[in-house]
Order: C-alpha cells, then sequence, then structure tokens
C-alpha cells in the first residue's frame, strides 16, 4: 500500500512555475473506497490504473493552474478542487490544499463512476 507520493513532470514552462504536489495518504485512502486493487469484471479500472494513467495529468493541473482552479470555500483560498474527465474514469473531482512553502497536497477525490465500461 502506497504512504505517500510526489508527482513532478517536466513541461514547457519554466521550473520557477510548477509547484510541487504530494499526494495525501487520505486521498489513497479514498480512492481505495471507490475502486477495487484489481481490474473489474467489465474493465472497471483499479486503483494501480487510476495512479498510472488519470492521476499525472490532475497532478499536472495542480502544479501548473492552481491559482485558477475554483475555491470550494471563499474564506480558504488555500484549497482548490478540480474536476476532470479521466481517461479511465469518466469523472473526479479532487480538492488540493497549498501548504506552507508552495508545495500542493491532493487531499481527497471523489469518483463518479455512473458512465460504465461496457
Amino acid at each position: 500500500m502506497l504512504t505517500s507520493l510526489e508527482l513532478s513532470w517536466p513541461s514547457r514552462q519554466r521550473v520557477s512555475d510548477r509547484r510541487l504536489v504530494r499526494v495525501d495518504q487520505a486521498f489513497f485512502d479514498a480512492l481505495d473506497e471507490q475502486l477495487r486493487p484489481e481490474r473489474g469484471p467489465n474493465g472497471e479500472p483499479s486503483v494501480g490504473d487510476f495512479i498510472l494513467v488519470d492521476l499525472p495529468p490532475i497532478a499536472e493541473v495542480f502544479a501548473t493552474r492552481f491559482e485558477s482552479l475554483p475555491a470550494p470555500f471563499s474564506q480558504r483560498t488555500d484549497y482548490r478542487t478540480y474536476l476532470m474527465n479521466g481517461l479511465l474514469v469518466p469523472r473526479a473531482l479532487v480538492t488540493g490544499h497549498l501548504g506552507e512553502g508552495g508545495a500542493i497536497t491532493l487531499m481527497d477525490v471523489s469518483l463518479d463512476l455512473d458512465a460504465g465500461w461496457e
């Protein structure tokens, strides 16, 4: 079981324009509650599939566009959310927190799996 993960990918932006993105244990716990450890009988993605395919683009958005993402709490602009259509998961809502030092921690994920995989 993963206990922490730091993600960073090269892009065309300057390194100074990117933020470090970490993934909190609570994120992995939420993911474990929503996906199986193995692929489902109809091709449903596993936790590992999500981490390898859908998580990197999510981390990229938080690393490069944090300030442009919506703040779910008007009094707490250090929290931002990102609603995305994934490659494997139809929809995911991810919440990230900007901590001291400028690193972002992905705190929670809520998956909408109603679209099916058939």
